[in-house]
């Protein structure tokens, strides 16, 4: 039987993420009572259903229980790279900034949250934390744009080639990060809501990024697929542990980042479909609460709660129909999406 020349390279990224799953599962406890032994527990606002009032002070910044292996894991390859060893290709490095960056950001704004500094639960301004997405995303946009290999395509479902945008493609990957760096913030209301589908989405560009032979990426996306199932593990309702905006932002970014180099950023919006919809449900409930409060004088509500998870909470399902249910969404979008890919 002949032997498809890309089967060991799979074989080798899934390798990668079963080792940074062992790495980062194991770690997780002693992670988990130092943030503890530190105070860094969640702080809930009021503005979020009762029912989540009994999670304050589950510790927070979880996001470096696997943030943390994937950057060993990734800064060692491209060490052995540098030193002349083919051990993952091409550089993963633009990637290896994205997670580190946010991984930080979120890491201060959390921080902050926990020791109330601008108010309970309340951690670094909006404005400051977007200006920081917006540095990092830019950096990153024009590497891609001016650094080799140019990064500017775009796949369309249906055209066999890839079509090349030019300069456009700084704006766009621009967008994509600091879109995406928000929405999966946002998702990250429910226990393992936002670690699952992220797992999803990463799992489909990972195939995707390896059925067009990036192996590089589908190796780094299985890296971190792998430790987000350690995190997974502590995340489980009920949670031990909160990914914070440590984990979602740089979750958020990387993922816009990968798919902006598979050129298949068309189809984020279907394979991050969870992510899409919390988003939307936020920019539909303030436009609306506006428009109506301008029309009769008092603002109104077209969910019950926004993100849209907390809708279906006060609707009467229960946190794990609510997760379960929009996973589910997420892996047939995300099957969709890698469908598409492919024709």
């Amino acid at each position: 039987m002949e032997t498809n020349p890309l089967e060991p390279r799979m074989a080798y990224a899934l390798t990668l993420g079963a080792i940074s799953f062992l790495i980062a599962v194991v770690w997780g406890k002693p992670l988990i009572n130092y943030l503890k032994k530190k105070g860094i527990g969640k702080q809930i606002r009021i503005d979020q259903p009762g029912s989540h009032q009994v999670k304050t002070g589950t510790p927070t910044m979880g996001g470096i229980l696997f943030i943390v292996p994937v950057l060993l894991i990734t800064g060692l390859l491209n060490i052995v790279n540098l030193l002349g060893m083919d051990a993952i290709g091409q550089s993963t490095l633009l990637l290896f900034f994205s997670l580190a960056a946010h991984m930080v950001l979120g890491a201060v704004d959390d921080y902050q949250g926990v020791k109330g500094i601008r108010g309970r639960g309340e951690g670094m301004s909006p404005r400051m934390k977007s200006g920081f997405q917006i540095i990092f995303a830019t950096l990153v946009a024009l590497v891609l744009y001016f650094g080799p290999p140019h990064w500017d395509y775009v796949g369309i479902p249906g055209f066999p080639d890839f079509f090349r945008i030019g300069v456009l493609i700084v704006p766009v990957t621009i967008f994509i990060m600091v879109w995406m760096s928000n929405a999966v913030n946002l998702a990250d209301g429910l226990d393992s809501l936002a670690g699952s589908t992220s797992v999803v989405a990463f799992a489909c560009y990972g195939l995707i990024a390896y059925l067009q032979d990036q192996v590089y990426l589908a190796a780094f996306c299985f890296t971190l697929v792998g430790a987000l199932m350690a995190f997974l593990w502590y995340n489980a309702y009920p949670a031990q542990l909160f990914m914070g905006d440590t984990g979602s932002l740089a979750l958020g970014a990387t993922l816009g980042l990968v798919s902006v180099m598979t050129g298949q950023w068309l189809l984020l919006p279907l394979i991050g479909l969870v992510f899409l919809s919390e988003t939307v449900s936020v920019t539909l409930q303030v436009a609306y609460f506006k428009l109506t409060r301008r029309m009769y004088g008092e603002g109104r509500r077209l969910f019950k709660m926004a993100p849209l998870h907390h809708h279906f909470e006060l609707k009467g399902w229960s946190e794990m129909q609510v997760k379960e249910r929009f996973w589910i969404a997420g892996v047939l979008a995300g099957m969709l999406g890698v469908a598409l890919a492919l024709v």
